[in-house]
């Protein structure tokens, strides 16, 4: 048995903490300390109630000493692992992240990693995670850091700006779910039933803009079957995690039909959900106005949806905390207790994680995070050098590379004039012009200046 010390940043979470406290309960060869440190010290102390629960139930195999501390200095000390797992300001900025834009016939499905949305929150970000590396570099610089927060690619970028030789890397489950979907193109064509993990892809790209070029199960080459299968539901769309037409109740389902329609244009996979997928192209594409959305069939996550999602959440697990409701133990299909396995040498692990590149995407600014498979092993994450992808694909993902480096030059400057020019060259900006791009990003600014103020000159 191995005992490690576990700083969680964000410990307060409503909902990926307990997703993440299940897997640890049910992993055996590993123990230890959780430490959670939360802005919200409730939310952290109700996980921690809600984790010694579930360290008590039988099924359990392993037991966790979860602590909260009120600072995030003692919980980092002396860690081994730290996981990052943040929401940067709250719902009433986030509401301007992604409706502010609607007067302008821009169109957000999520609003947390590119367009406008995408670029405000990530103002509000970095400079909190230039604060956590300074942290994570005096008190536990050996940690191996696990980042959730969305902008996933500027937080990992960030870390290893401000503390070079940290461990740091990137996860992200959307391609968790193509491989899902690409179980469900095996069925239909063979009648063979595979779980995600017997499905073996080549990733590239960048967070929620990440593609499969190949895809095999058993040395089976499933492109050929994907061809089939789009000629089947390409039009009405598959849902791979229930009824195609469940986006109308849960947005975060969809029925891929982005994801077909881009992959008969291209020969490539997009690796993440349509929601996501769209945001990074031309407006005009996928999110020209609510018809055309309708069509695609996909939804977009509105704020009210959300608040509503956590309120409902925030109910449940206190009614678990209070006795009312018998906690259960469930494993999930998530990645983080596997990777920080095979990390203390509890074998081999190859998935699809953001780190900065080192010559795995060939063709790319080294330096720039991006996400490719990597094999994670005894002390060691080494990424895994991707295929090539179709050359109209690898312009749309070199867009965004350089526009997000010329973003995080901005902010790592605080340069207002520097972030404006990547707000204007956003794909889903297009459509404005350029005065009505200022008109924008200053209101959108001035929405959000409490959690601005502090390290950008908004006047």
């Amino acid at each position: 048995m191995k005992r490690i010390k576990l700083a969680y940043i964000g410990g307060g979470s409503k909902e990926w903490a307990h997703v993440f406290m299940n897997d640890l309960a049910l992993s055996e060869g590993i123990t230890g300390e959780i430490a959670l440190y939360d802005i919200d010290l409730l939310a952290a102390k109700r996980n921690q109630e809600i984790g010694d629960l579930l360290c008590g139930l039988p099924e359990a195999k392993t037991k966790w000493e979860y602590r909260v501390y009120e600072t995030i200095e003692p919980a980092l000390r002396g860690a081994d692992f730290v996981v990052m797992s943040i929401l940067p300001a709250t719902f009433k900025e986030m509401a301007s992240d992604v409706h502010e834009p609607e007067a302008y016939g821009i169109y957000q499905t999520v609003g947390d990693t590119t367009g406008p949305g995408g670029i405000l929150r990530s103002m509000r970000t970095v400079p909190i995670y230039e604060e956590f590396a300074r942290k994570i570099k005096e008190f536990c610089p050996d940690a191996w850091v696990l980042n959730f927060t969305n902008p996933m690619n500027l937080c990992v970028r960030t870390l290893h700006d401000v503390f070079p030789e940290i461990k740091a890397f990137g996860c992200c489950h959307e391609v968790f779910h193509a491989q899902n979907f690409l179980c469900d193109v095996l069925e239909e064509a063979t009648g063979i039933k595979a779980t995600r993990r017997e499905i073996t892809t080549d990733v590239a790209g960048i967070n929620h803009f990440t593609w499969i070029t190949k895809a095999s199960y058993q040395n089976m080459d499933l492109f050929p079957l994907l061809d089939e299968f789009i000629l089947k539901y390409g039009e009405t769309g598959h849902n791979e995690r229930g009824e195609v037409d469940s986006f109308l109740e849960n947005p975060f389902h969809s029925a891929n039909k982005v994801k077909m329609d881009l992959y008969r244009r291209y020969g490539a996979l997009g690796a993440a959900g349509d929601r996501h997928l769209v945001e990074f192209m031309r407006p005009d594409w996928y999110l020209r106005d609510a018809e055309m959305i309708k069509r695609f069939k996909f939804a977009r996550t509105s704020v009210a949806y959300r608040i509503e999602k956590r309120e409902r959440r925030i109910r449940e697990l206190e009614d678990i905390r209070r006795g009312r409701i018998k906690p259960e133990l469930k494993g999930s299909d998530e990645e983080a207790v596997a990777m920080i396995k095979a990390l203390l040498g509890f074998g081999k692990l190859v998935t699809n994680v953001n780190l900065p590149n080192v010559g795995q995407m060939p063709g790319y600014p080294l330096g720039a995070i991006v996400e490719t498979n990597a094999v994670f092993s005894d002390g060691k994450v080494t990424p895994v050098v991707t295929g090539e992808l179709p050359k109209p694909v690898k312009n749309m993902v070199l867009t965004h590379v350089y526009n997000l480096e010329t973003l995080f030059e901005g902010i790592k400057k605080r340069d207002l004039d520097l972030i404006f020019t990547a707000f204007l060259h956003d794909p889903l900006c297009l459509k404005l012009s350029i005065e009505e791009a200022k008109e924008l990003f200053r209101k959108m600014m001035e929405n959000t200046k409490s959690y601005l103020e502090p390290n950008f000159s908004i006047n």
